[in-house]
Formats: C-alpha cells, structure tokens, sequence
C-alpha cells in the first residue's frame, strides 16, 4: 500500500476572489479537487469556469452562511434551516439546534439538482462547515450517508479522525463517528483514510512559515492508504480579516517550491479521489 492525497480547495464559488484563485490552482496542477457552494452569488459563474479546465467539482452540502459575507439563501423553502428574513444563519450552532434532518435532505438535493442542471455530475459530497457531522449540535451523519448511497457517491468522513480534531474524540462523539464508518462500510460510501486542514488563525499561527511549516508536518504524518488535505485559498482583497490572511497563506503554500518539494520528498501521491 502506498500513501495517496487529494488536495482539495474548498469554496469554489463562496465569492469572485476565491472562484478566481480556485480556477487558476486547478489550471496549474497545484490542487487535484474542489468543492462547489451552489447557493453563493458567484457560484453560476465559478461553475463555468471550472467545466472550462475540465474539473467537476464536488458538492459541498451548505447550511449556513459565513460571517463577513452576505448571507445565502437556501435553495428550498426549508423552514428549519433558514432565519425568519429567509436565510441561512451564519451560526453552525443555531442549525445545530433547529435543523431538521428532512429539510436537511431536501436541501442537499436541491443542490445536487443544480449542479446536475448545468452539467456538472459530482461523484462525491462533504459538509461545508462541518455541519453534518454533529459537531454543533445534532448529526445528520446517518441520514447524510444514506443520501450518499442513494446517490452512489463518496463522503468526507474520516476514519481517523485524530488528524482533523488534533486528538482523541469526545466520547459521545467518538462514538457517533464509529457507527458513521460502521455504516458508510454496509453502504458502501467511500471514505477517505484521514483528512487533515488548517484551523487556527493568522494571530494563532504568527506567520505564513509556521503555516507552512504546520502543513508539512501534516504531510509527513499522513497514513498508509488515501487521505485528503483541504485548504480555503483566496486573493488577498477577497476577504478580510484574519481569516482572509490565512486564505491568501494558503494561496502561497499551494504554489510555494517547499510544499511540492516535500510531496516528492515523502513519496505522496496525488490524487483526485479517496474512491475507485
């Protein structure tokens, strides 16, 4: 067995920068895989322009809208999703406590159906902000899965899920996750080995190198088999804040020598996909 990653940026589609960047990195061999927010302003147009280098997207299932930005609305008229001005809170806990695993359901087909409108065909799905997963309340984990098997497509769900959480899961959640692999293993929803991002911020991480330096220890330490490393570049006027600074960090690790240097040094395969 070797070790293979798919190096995803997320986002395609949250805003014209982050389209922009998303685009050109695909054009440059620099990410294998994107993710698609159909219910962004900009995602007609990032759409065509990913269809333009020959990349299908993944869906990335959204339920929430994003502080800083102007909030999405959902492409259904799910009432446990949306705040009373119809649309989505930009508070993960907020759905947590409210969403209803139909609207839920319906929601992710709506934005299936979108995307198969303008001939895209996803073979794959993950969760925009992690709401699926239980992380902010109640799972979907269960009913997300099953989606995915009805559409014969791969989710992001870790089997190991040390990686992502920086250490052993909460018990409660620990436990919500092994029935999730149990079952995505009945299902036969494919999932990647481990996933592993950055979570800090730029007043956390300091600098652009201790980013750098954070994404290369998690390229050494990735496990036998496919796992995936995603990332959230942007332009640097497309977002603000310290989360748009480590945005653009990211821009730069994806084109940055010592990133493709490493991915030679440790033998890492590059791939588009932890299915067959």
């Amino acid at each position: 067995m070797t070790r293979r990653v798919v190096i995803t940026a997320d986002d395609l589609g949250r805003e014209p920068g982050t389209t922009e960047v998303i685009v050109a990195l695909l054009a440059e061999g620099h990410v294998s895989a994107t993710t698609l927010i159909c219910v962004a302003p900009d995602s007609e147009r990032a759409a065509k322009q990913v269809a333009e280098v020959g990349v299908v997207p993944r869906l990335h299932v959204t339920l929430t809208s994003e502080r800083g930005l102007p909030r999405w609305r959902p492409l259904t008229d799910a009432a446990s999703l949306a705040d009373p001005d119809g649309t989505l809170t930009d508070d993960p806990f907020a759905l947590g406590a409210r969403g209803e695993a139909p609207d839920v359901l319906r929601e992710a087909d709506a934005q299936l159906h979108w995307m198969r409108e303008r001939d895209l065909a996803p073979v794959a799905a993950d969760s925009h902000s992690g709401t699926l997963y239980g992380l902010h309340g109640r799972s979907w984990l269960a009913e997300a899965l099953e989606w995915c098997s009805r559409h014969r497509f791969a989710f992001r769900l870790p089997r190991d899920p040390e990686p992502y959480f920086g250490g052993p899961l909460p018990p409660p959640l620990a436990a919500v996750h092994e029935g999730a692999v149990a079952l995505a293993d009945d299902l036969g929803v494919p999932l990647p080995q481990t996933i592993a991002t950055n979570r800090r911020t730029a007043n956390d991480l300091g600098s652009y190198e201790h980013l750098r330096d954070d994404y290369l220890r998690r390229l050494a330490a990735l496990p036998e088999g496919t796992s995936e490393l995603f990332l959230h570049p942007s332009r640097d006027d497309a977002v603000t804040g310290p989360d748009g600074v480590v945005r653009t960090w990211e821009t730069r690790l994806l084109r940055d020598p010592a990133w493709h240097h490493a991915l030679e040094r440790e033998a890492i395969a590059v791939t588009e996909g932890w299915w067959p």
